[in-house]
């Protein structure tokens, strides 16, 4: 029996599978989320900026093929933006994205928090769409995990340069990663 090959490019998976999905689906059905921009994420994503200092911040919520910014706040600009997501090409960002793209996904299926001080250090992240396609050099994201266990999306910051986001940053951002299910919990309450 001959052996199997071996592919090295097989731990380099770009996109982690991601079961959850059609039920992630549902649930942010039921919540009102991950279709359409919320102006108290957008104020999120501000804050979060400001916090971190990073030019970027999303409130992202993934299903089963793309990530849609329902919080976004990009740099040059006082108040959260709203791209056209057809002005992806040529280095802007905007509200939806290929799921392929960036490292959220990641945080998703890993439930747990990500810190790239510098993707190009890792072989694993480092050819992702986003690095050549925005020029983005490092990553700060946790996972919006709600009352029901569900990992719905994440809060997350960018950079175009490599940044020592350290221990701070990593509990900063999990910090404001409680705070936003905190609120998703109310407008549950409430209604969106």
């Amino acid at each position: 029996m001959a052996p199997t090959p071996y592919d090295p490019t097989s731990h380099l998976l770009l996109t982690p599978e991601d079961a959850e999905a059609p039920n992630r689906v549902v649930r942010l059905r039921e919540l009102g989320l991950g279709e359409s921009p919320v102006p108290e994420f957008d104020d999120f994503a501000r804050h979060l900026a400001r916090v971190t200092g990073a030019p970027y911040a999303m409130v992202n919520f993934i299903d089963e093929d793309k990530q849609y910014f329902a919080g976004l706040y990009a740099p040059g600009s006082d108040q959260a933006v709203e791209l056209d997501s057809s002005s992806n090409a040529g280095g802007s960002v905007g509200r939806v994205m290929a799921r392929d793209h960036g490292y959220c996904p990641h945080v998703i299926v890993r439930r747990k928090a990500l810190v790239l001080e510098d993707v190009c250090d890792y072989p694993r992240f480092a050819g992702n769409p986003v690095v050549d396609e925005i020029g983005i050099r490092s990553y700060l994201g946790a996972p919006l995990i709600d009352r029901t266990g569900m990992a719905l999306g994440t809060v997350c910051v960018v950079d175009q340069e490599p940044r020592p986001w350290g221990r701070q940053g990593l509990e900063t951002i999990k910090s404001m990663a409680a705070d936003l299910v905190e609120q998703i919990h109310r407008r549950e309450h409430q209604g969106p």
